[in-house]
């Protein structure tokens, strides 16, 4: 069986008030590696200190760069931090959602009209400037999450190969038995064939 480490954290809330250029949105939102995000678990670095996801005020400057990018709504959001993240986070609607509405009082996005149940959001002029002012602020984050889903792609990798070593040793002992009847040996080769035509069924 192949396990996966999921890394996840805290987020944290709160409606402070915003500064305007520099740093942008401050230093009191500290958002940990999770915020109630499904994946869970507790993200752990190499030497096992938890591992933060974003810092200050930057989960509502990547919200607010998404939207830039095209208009969006709150679970487009979480599906695209989870797509950047290669399934290892994804911030929880108790996030998500007050963050758009601290963003939209302060006239950073505004309600756009849509087809759907769904409130769609767009970046306003005062949004663009927020975001030319905190330019290396959101690019560092942004590549922050990217660095994290190529880290979850090359572990995911790597646990195929261990699972694939352990199954090659395995075999190898087994066969090796000299106890091994015909009928052991069936059940064998149709475990195999089982697993083979399970996966090519994903």
């Amino acid at each position: 069986m192949i396990f996966y480490a999921k890394m996840s954290g805290r987020d944290c809330g709160g409606r402070h008030a915003m500064h305007r250029g520099g740093r942008g949105f401050g230093h009191g939102f500290g958002h940990g590696f999770g915020g109630g995000g499904r994946r869970g678990g507790g993200g752990r670095g190499e030497r096992g200190e938890r591992r933060r996801m974003f810092d200050g005020g930057e989960l509502r400057l990547v919200l607010l760069k998404l939207i830039a990018d095209e208009p969006r709504h709150g679970y487009d959001l979480i599906r695209r931090i989870e797509e950047l993240t290669g399934g290892t986070y994804a911030p929880s609607a108790g996030v998500i959602y007050p963050t758009l509405t601290m963003l939209d009082d302060m006239d950073l996005i505004a309600a756009q009209e849509s087809d759907g149940a769904k409130k769609l959001f767009a970046i306003t002029d005062a949004g663009r400037a927020e975001l030319e002012a905190n330019q290396d602020i959101v690019e560092a984050a942004l590549a922050r999450l990217t660095a994290v889903g190529e880290e979850t792609q090359r572990t995911d990798s790597a646990s195929v190969r261990r699972a694939m070593g352990n199954l090659r040793q395995v075999l190898v002992n087994r066969l090796g038995d000299r106890d091994l009847d015909t009928a052991a040996l069936n059940d064998i080769v149709a475990l195999i064939d089982e697993a083979a035509q399970k996966i090519e069924r994903l």
